[in-house]
C-alpha cells in the first residue's frame, strides 16, 4: 500500500506541475480544493469521495476523443479503443445492477432522465404511430407528419414525487424541462408521517392515467416498496420510471434487496455514478430489453458526444462497486445514517418521517427558528457543508426553505462510524442552538441574515478536526 501511496502522490504532484506550467492558478485552485474538503464535515448527501484510480481514469487522452453513436456504429471513425472502455463500462453495470441492458452514456443525471423519458415516449407513441401511419421510421415522415407526432409526443402525462416531499427537479417539476414537456401532476407524502401513502399514489394514478409513472427521490429519508410502485404502473398502462440517483450506491450495496431494488421492478432506471456509487460525475441509464433499442438511440436523439474519458472513469467505479469491499461499505452508509438521525432524535431535533432507513436525513430546521439558508449558512461558517432543502408543505419555498439535508456516504468514505456521526449530530444541534436570524432593512424577520454566537465556529471547527484527523481524505497523498 506504501508503493501506491507513494505511486498516487508522483501521479498528482507531477500532474499539477503540469497545469501550474500553463496556468498556476488552477493548479493553487486545485490544491485548494483539497485541502477546504480535508478540513471540512461533508454531509452534502449527493456528493462523495471517488477513488484516485476514478480520478485519474479522467485525465486521460480519451478526452480528445469524439465518438457519436454506439458501439460498432459510430459517426466518426477511429472509435475501436472507446468502443472497448463503453463495453467494459455496460458490462459491469449490467453485472452490477443484474440488468438487461445499460447505457453509460448520459453527462449526468438529468442527462440520464432525459433519455429515459423520450425513449418511453419513442417506445410507446412513436412505434405505434409510425406503424399505424404505415410508416417504416420517421425519416419516411412529411412535415403534416411531424406536426401530429410534435403534438403527440408534448401531450404525454407523468406522475412525479412532489418537491417538498423528496423528489426531483426532474420529475415534474413546473420550471423544470420535464414539466415542460409533459402535462404532469405530483404525488406528495402522507401529511401526518411524511411517509409514502400507496393507496394515494395509487388513486391519483387511477384519476390522473400518466403515461410515465416516476419513482425515486432526492430528499425521501426512507425506502420504497418499488414492487408496489410497479403494482400500480401496470393498473393503469403506465412505465415505470426509478430515479435512483441517489440510492444507486445502496442498490449495488446489496442494502437494498427485494422489492427495495428497482431493477426487477421498473422499466426504466436511471442513475448519476458520483452520489452513494462513490464513481465520476456522469449518469447511466438500467433498461429492460423492451427499450433498450429506444435507450440505445440518446445519441442523437438527446445527446451529443459522450465524454470517453468519464465512460472509462465509470468502468473503473462500477468495477470497484462489484468488490465485496463495497458492499461492507454501503451498508455502513446505511447503518450511519441511522446513527446519525438517532443522535439528532435524542437531542429533541426534528427529523421529517421521524428517522430514516437509507443514506440520508431531513432536519426540520423551523424548531430552531431558522430557514435552511439560514442554517446551511451557519453551519458552512462552522465547517460543516450542507445543503438546504424543502420539507413537505414547506413555507418557506424552495430558495429559503424550512430544512437541511444531511447524507452519510461521503464520511463513510472517510472510515467515520456510530461514535463520530453522534458527534456529528451534536455538534451540528449546537450550531443551530446558537444562531439567531437577522431582520431586514425594514427591521422585520429576515429569511437569510442570521448570526452566530461568538465563539461557536471555532469550538466546532475544533471539534471537527480532531474527527478529521483520525480519519484523513486520501491518505497517502502528499502534495508538494
Amino acid at each position: 500500500m506504501a508503493d501506491l501511496n507513494s505511486l498516487t502522490s508522483s501521479a498528482y504532484n507531477q500532474a499539477l506541475e503540469v497545469i501550474a506550467s500553463v496556468e498556476p492558478r488552477i493548479a493553487a485552485a486545485t490544491k485548494a480544493e483539497l485541502a477546504d474538503q480535508r478540513s471540512s464535515l461533508k454531509l452534502i448527501a449527493s456528493e462523495n469521495y471517488a477513488s484516485p484510480a476514478v480520478l485519474l481514469t479522467m485525465g486521460t487522452w480519451f478526452s480528445d476523443k469524439y465518438a457519436e453513436g454506439t458501439v460498432g456504429h459510430r459517426f466518426y471513425a477511429g472509435c475501436q479503443n472507446v468502443d472497448t472502455v463503453e463495453s467494459l463500462a455496460a458490462e459491469h453495470a449490467r453485472e452490477l445492477f443484474g440488468a438487461e441492458y445499460a447505457y453509460v452514456q448520459p453527462h449526468s443525471g438529468i442527462d440520464a432522465n432525459l433519455v429515459a423519458f423520450w425513449s418511453i415516449l419513442a417506445h410507446r407513441i412513436e412505434g405505434p404511430w409510425l406503424q399505424a401511419a404505415e410508416k417504416k421510421n420517421v425519416n419516411e415522415l412529411t412535415d403534416e407528419d411531424w406536426e401530429k407526432l410534435r403534438r403527440e409526443l408534448g401531450n404525454q402525462r407523468l406522475l412525479g414525487m412532489s418537491l417538498d416531499a423528496g423528489g426531483h427537479l426532474t420529475h415534474g417539476f413546473r420550471p423544470n424541462i420535464s414539466g415542460k414537456m409533459f402535462h404532469q401532476q405530483q404525488y406528495g407524502t402522507d401529511p401526518a408521517t411524511g411517509l409514502l401513502d400507496y393507496d394515494a399514489v395509487a388513486a391519483k394514478a387511477r384519476e390522473f392515467k400518466p403515461l410515465v409513472l416516476v419513482a425515486g427521490y432526492s430528499a425521501y429519508p426512507r425506502r420504497v416498496n418499488f414492487a408496489t410502485m410497479r403494482e400500480i404502473a401496470d393498473e393503469v398502462g403506465a412505465t415505470l420510471m426509478v430515479d435512483m440517483a441517489h440510492f444507486s450506491g445502496l442498490v449495488a450495496g446489496k442494502v437494498f434487496t427485494g422489492d427495495e431494488d428497482p431493477v426487477p421492478h421498473a422499466h426504466i432506471v436511471t442513475s448519476t455514478t458520483h452520489k452513494s456509487l462513490r464513481g465520476p460525475r456522469g449518469g447511466f441509464v438500467l433498461a429492460t430489453e423492451e427499450y433498450a433499442p429506444s435507450v440505445d438511440r440518446g445519441c442523437p436523439m438527446v445527446l451529443g458526444g459522450p465524454l470517453s474519458h468519464v465512460m472509462a472513469a465509470k468502468a473503473v467505479a462500477f468495477a470497484e462497486a462489484r468488490q465485496e469491499s463495497f458492499r461492507a461499505y454501503a451498508q455502513k452508509v446505511a447503518d450511519n445514517a441511522q446513527s446519525l438521525a438517532d443522535g439528532f432524535l435524542k437531542r429533541d431535533a426534528t427529523l421529517v418521517t421521524g428517522g430514516t432507513d437509507n443514506h440520508l436525513v431531513l432536519l426540520d430546521v423551523s424548531s430552531f427558528g431558522l430557514t435552511g439558508r439560514q442554517a446551511e449558512s451557519a453551519l458552512l461558517d462552522a465547517g460543516v457543508v450542507t445543503n438546504r432543502n424543502s420539507v413537505p408543505a414547506d413555507t418557506n419555498g424552495a430558495w429559503y426553505t424550512s430544512g437541511i439535508r444531511l447524507g452519510t456516504p461521503a464520511l463513510t468514505t472517510r472510515g467515520f462510524g456510530h461514535d463520530e456521526f453522534d458527534s456529528v449530530a451534536e455538534l451540528i444541534v449546537h450550531v443551530l442552538s446558537n444562531t439567531e436570524p437577522g431582520t431586514t432593512k425594514a427591521g422585520g424577520p429576515s429569511k437569510a441574515s442570521y448570526s452566530l454566537a461568538e465563539g461557536v465556529a471555532d469550538k466546532v471547527k475544533g471539534a471537527s478536526a480532531e474527527m478529521l484527523d483520525k480519519h484523513p481524505l486520501y491518505p497517502g497523498l502528499d502534495l508538494a
